[in-house]
C-alpha cells in the first residue's frame, strides 16, 4: 500500500480541519535528518521473536520505504508538538514506519497475500556478516524482556510515549490511524510496565550502532549450491508456464498491453479496487450496487483480481465475452467497485461494479485455458433492480448473489399461483441453486423466479439468461405493484411462459397488467386481457405485448405486439387490442377491448362495427384483418396494438 493511502487515512481519522501538504522532498528531507530516531522506533516495534540481525536489517528497510511514491502533493496530519517534531513530514514518514513496522508482526495467513513487511527485506543486505545492537546493562535487558511479553500495538503505544514523548491522546490517533483498532486497550497494556523511558534512547536498543561477526561458513557454501541448483530449476518451470495452454500468467487469459498510460494502470491495480464495508448500505442515502460489500472468500486474491481487471481491459481470443444489448464492453475507466470474489461450483468467479455496468469474470477452478467475461447494463438501478445478481449457472441451474439488505431467497413457479415457495438459504448472501427457466428448451411446463424478501416486503425476479435478473410487477402502469399477492400471481400464471421471447434483451423489467374481462360470444364465459410491457436498460427496445386467455386454457395467446411504443406504459396507461375468436358452434367473431377509460371502438377494413364502451363484438370471416381505433373518456384518440 502506498504511503498516500496511509496519509489519506490519516487524515480522515484526524478532526476534519485542513491539513498541510507534504511533498516527497519534504519527507525525504524528515527521514535523512531523524534517520536514527526512527530506526530505533521501528525496531522497539518489531516483534522480539525475529532475531536480532534479521530484526535491525528489518528496520532499516522499513525506514527506508516510509516515503511517498512519486512527487505528488500528500495531505497528513500536522506532527504533534512537543518541542522537537513540529514538521508535517516527520509525521508523514513517522506513521508510515509504525504502520508497516505493526504489519511485520502480524502473521501470515495462508488465505491472503502477504504484506510486503511481513516478507524478508530485499535491501538493505550484508553478506556474510552478522548484525546486531550492543548490549546493554542489567535494566536494558530487563526491559527488553518485558517489551517482549507485550502485543506489538502495546509496544508502539510504549515507544511512542518514551521516545517520541507523545501524550495518551496522540499516541491514540497515530495508532489509529496505523490500523490499530482498540488503540485504547494498547494502551491500558501498555501501562503494565513501568515507564523506564530513558533507557530506550541506550545502545542496547540502538539499530545504528552495530557489532558484526560472520556468518556459518559451513552453512553458507552449503545455501549457495542449493541456491544455484533452485534458480536453474526455477528457469526451467518459468520457461514450461509460458508455453501456451501451461497455465495462467501474470495476466491470464488477457491479450498484450497495448497502451500504457497513469488511468489505465491504475484501473488494473487490484490494491486500488474500492471494497464498501459490509454495514455501509445501513445509513446510505440510497440502496443500489455502490453499498454492496465485497463478498467471497477470494477477496484477498490479488493475482486472480489482476487477471480478472488485465482480461476486462484486454480480453484475449480465448476469452468468451457476452453483453446484453448497448452494453459497451471496453476496460473500466478507473478503479471499479469489487462486489464479489470467490468460488462458484467449478469456476472462480469475480463481479466488478463501474458505475455504469456490472462485469463477471469467470476462470476455470481447475486451472485450464478458457475464460468468460460478462456484461450488463445496470445505470439507475436501485431498491429492487439491484437486489440480485447472476453467479453462476450449470447444470440448468442458476445461483445468485443477492444485496446485503435482502434476508430471504425463495423459489416459485409463476404458472403456479397456488403452489408454495422453496427456500433457497443464504450463505454469505449467495443463495442455493435455483432452476433457471431461461436454460429450459422445447414445451414450456413451468417457469421458476426468484423471491426475495426485504424490509420492503416480498419482490419476484426472472431470470433471462442475463447477468441481471427482469423485475416482475403487476397492474395499471404508473401504479404497478409487486408480484406477491394472490391476484398478481393469478394475473401473471397464464402469461409466464410468455417471457421466454425477451431473454437476452436487456430486460430491466415486466409488468403484467389485466385491463380488461370480456363476455364471449354464445354464452362461452369470459375471456381476459393481460398486456405485459418489458422495459431495457438502455430505453429503446421496449415491447408491449395484448394477450387473451379464453375460459379452460392454461396459457393466453399474444393477440397485439407494439415495439418502441408508448402504449401500455407508464408515458401511456391505455391499450385497444383485438383477436379472431371461433366459437364453438363455429362461428367467427372480432374480439375487441380497451382499458377502463376507453369511451368507444370502432372497427375499419376488414370488419366494420362499432360500440359504446370498453370492448366491441361483431361477426366476421376466418382470415379477416381489421384496423381498430378508439376514443378515451377524454377525447383523445386511441389506435389498436398491433
Amino acid at each position: 500500500m502506498q504511503s498516500q493511502d496511509v496519509a489519506q487515512r490519516h487524515a480522515a481519522a484526524s478532526a476534519g480541519a485542513p491539513h498541510p501538504a507534504v511533498d516527497v522532498e519534504q519527507a525525504e528531507a524528515a527521514l535523512v535528518e531523524h534517520y536514527p530516531r526512527l530506526v530505533r522506533l521501528a525496531y522497539l516495534v518489531l516483534p522480539p521473536g525475529l532475531a536480532r540481525g534479521r530484526r535491525v536489517l528489518t528496520a532499516h528497510a522499513l525506514v527506508q520505504r516510509a516515503l511517498p511514491r512519486g512527487r505528488q502533493q500528500v495531505p497528513v496530519v500536522p506532527a504533534q508538538s512537543n518541542g522537537r517534531q513540529t514538521d508535517p513530514g516527520y509525521s508523514l514518514v513517522r506513521l508510515e514506519v509504525v504502520r508497516t513496522a505493526l504489519e511485520a508482526g502480524r502473521p501470515l495467513r495462508p488465505t491472503a497475500w502477504p504484506k510486503r513487511a511481513q516478507l524478508p527485506p530485499l535491501l538493505p543486505q550484508v553478506w556474510g556478516l552478522r548484525l546486531f545492537p550492543r548490549s546493554g546493562g542489567a535494566d536494558e535487558l530487563a526491559l527488553d524482556q518485558r517489551l517482549a511479553a507485550l502485543s506489538a500495538p502495546a509496544r508502539a503505544a510504549y515507544a511512542l510515549r518514551g521516545l517520541e514523548q507523545l501524550p495518551d491522546g496522540d499516541v491514540r490517533g497515530l495508532l489509529r490511524a496505523a490500523g490499530v483498532e482498540h488503540p485504547e486497550g494498547a494502551l491500558a497494556e501498555a501501562n503494565g510496565v513501568p515507564a523506564e523511558y530513558p533507557l530506550l534512547d541506550s545502545p542496547e536498543f540502538d539499530p545504528c550502532s552495530l557489532q558484526a561477526r560472520p556468518t556459518d561458513l559451513m552453512r553458507r557454501r552449503r545455501h549457495t549450491k542449493a541456491a544455484l541448483a533452485a534458480a536453474a530449476a526455477l528457469a526451467v518451470c518459468g520457461a514450461l508456464v509460458g508455453l501456451p495452454g501451461g497455465g495462467w500468467g501474470a495476466d491470464g487469459a488477457a491479450a498484450p498491453v497495448y497502451a500504457q498510460n497513469p488511468a489505465a494502470q491504475a484501473a488494473l491495480d487490484p490494491a486500488r479496487l474500492t471494497k464498501v464495508p459490509a454495514t455501509a448500505w445501513k445509513t446510505a442515502a440510497r440502496t443500489d450496487f455502490s453499498v454492496w460489500p465485497a463478498r467471497g472468500a477470494l477477496t484477498g486474491d490479488t493475482a486472480l483480481l489482476r487477471r480478472a481487471l488485465a482480461v476486462w481491459a484486454r480480453p484475449g481470443d480465448t476469452v468468451r465475452v457476452s453483453a446484453t444489448p448497448g452494453t459497451q464492453t471496453g476496460g473500466p475507466a478507473g478503479p471499479p467497485q469489487l462486489l464479489y470474489a470467490g468460488v462458484v461450483d467449478s469456476a472462480r468467479v469475480v463481479i466488478f461494479y463501474d458505475g455504469l455496468r456490472i462485469a463477471r469474470y469467470a476462470e476455470p477452478k481447475d486451472g485450464t485455458q478458457g475464460a468468460a467475461l460478462d456484461f450488463a447494463r445496470a445505470d439507475g438501478a436501485a431498491g429492487v433492480e439491484a437486489s440480485a445478481l447472476v453467479l453462476g449457472r450449470s447444470d440448468g441451474n442458476v445461483r445468485y448473489l443477492t444485496a446485503p439488505w435482502v434476508t430471504r431467497a425463495a423459489e416459485r413457479d409463476l404458472t403456479k399461483p397456488d403452489g408454495g415457495v422453496l427456500d433457497l438459504g443464504l450463505t454469505g448472501g449467495v443463495t442455493g441453486p435455483l432452476a433457471s427457466p431461461a436454460l429450459q428448451q422445447g414445451t414450456c411446463t413451468s417457469w421458476n423466479v426468484l423471491q426475495l424478501t426485504d424490509a420492503q416486503g416480498v419482490h419476484v425476479s426472472a431470470d433471462l439468461g442475463e447477468l441481471m435478473p427482469a423485475r416482475l410487477t403487476a397492474g395499471r402502469p404508473g401504479k404497478a405493484g409487486e408480484v406477491s399477492g394472490a391476484t398478481a400471481l393469478r394475473d401473471w400464471a397464464p402469461f409466464a411462459c410468455s417471457l421466454a421471447a425477451e431473454r437476452s434483451a436487456g430486460v430491466r423489467s415486466v409488468n403484467a397488467w389485466a385491463f380488461a374481462e370480456q363476455e364471449l360470444p354464445d354464452a362461452a364465459g369470459s375471456g381476459s386481457w393481460v398486456c405485459t410491457r418489458t422495459e431495457t436498460w438502455r430505453g429503446d427496445g421496449t415491447v408491449s405485448l395484448a394477450q387473451f386467455r379464453t375460459p379452460g386454457s392454461r396459457y393466453g395467446a399474444v393477440a397485439a405486439r407494439g415495439a418502441d411504443v408508448t402504449a401500455c406504459g407508464p408515458r401511456d396507461p391505455h391499450v385497444l387490442a383485438g383477436v379472431l375468436w371461433k366459437s364453438g358452434g363455429g362461428e367467427w367473431y372480432l374480439l375487441a377491448a380497451g382499458s377502463r377509460d376507453t369511451a368507444s371502438v370502432r372497427a375499419t377494413g376488414g370488419v366494420t362495427a362499432s360500440a359504446q364502451g370498453t370492448q366491441l363484438v361483431a361477426e366476421t370471416k376466418q382470415g379477416a384483418q381489421a384496423e381498430l381505433s378508439g376514443t378515451l373518456e377524454d377525447g383523445s384518440a386511441i389506435s389498436g396494438l398491433r
